[in-house]
């Protein structure tokens, strides 16, 4: 006669370490559900991470676009500086040619002068057209960003590190060097006072650049 076996009596018969794992297999199961991100917690995500680096590349055009204006402009100020750098040359010759003239000749080639010195300024408004500038430092404080002293004067009658002489005329493009003045400077004078004043009113009406000597 066959036995039938008892479902009951074969629950009974799971051994308590089969029980300690089927229950750790449904714990980590529940935990496994609790932690993993649903899917509209994953969309999130992603959806801060592309707004980040949406951020970031937009700083980074922003940046290019920036540099590229800056660059232009600087390839714009000072694309002449080699041809304005070779025309002082010519500038100084025609300073030279006019200073040369003796005071009792003057009358006699007074149109041949006038023709030299016309020349002159029509080539310092065509420099300055294209932002070269003639330096005046004539009485000015001693600035050595623009000013290459060449000797000192003993001179009280001015202020300490005034310029007493040129002996050749500086210019600077936009806001860089192109050529220091070489100048004679005061010692001896009182320091500071009215030529500090005179050379700061100077900078002030000719734009007072930021000298960059890279020109």
């Amino acid at each position: 006669m066959n036995e039938q076996k008892d479902p009951a009596n074969e629950n009974e018969s799971v051994s308590p370490e089969a029980e300690r794992v089927i229950e750790q297999d449904s714990g980590q199961a529940a935990e496994s559900e609790l932690t993993e991100p649903s899917a509209e917690e994953k969309l999130l995500v992603e959806n801060a991470e592309l707004k980040d680096r949406m951020l970031r590349i937009a700083a980074e055009m922003d940046n290019l676009r920036k540099r590229t204006e800056r660059e232009v402009k600087d390839a714009r100020a000072y694309a002449v500086t080699g041809f304005a750098r070779d025309m002082l040359g010519v500038a100084d010759n025609m300073r030279r040619a006019i200073e040369a003239v003796p005071e009792e000749e003057r009358q006699t080639v007074a149109s041949l002068l006038e023709g030299v010195e016309m020349t002159e300024r029509e080539l310092l408004k065509t420099l300055e057209r294209h932002g070269v500038k003639k330096l005046e430092p004539q009485g000015e404080k001693f600035d050595p960003n623009v000013h290459q002293a060449m000797f000192e004067v003993e001179d009280a009658s001015v202020p300490h590190g005034t310029v007493v002489q040129v002996l050749q005329s500086g210019y600077v493009i936009s806001d860089r060097v192109l050529r220091p003045a070489m100048v004679g400077v005061s010692k001896g004078g009182p320091k500071g006072g009215a030529s500090a004043g005179r050379s700061e009113e100077t900078a002030e009406q000719n734009g007072g650049p930021t000298i960059d000597r890279r020109a």
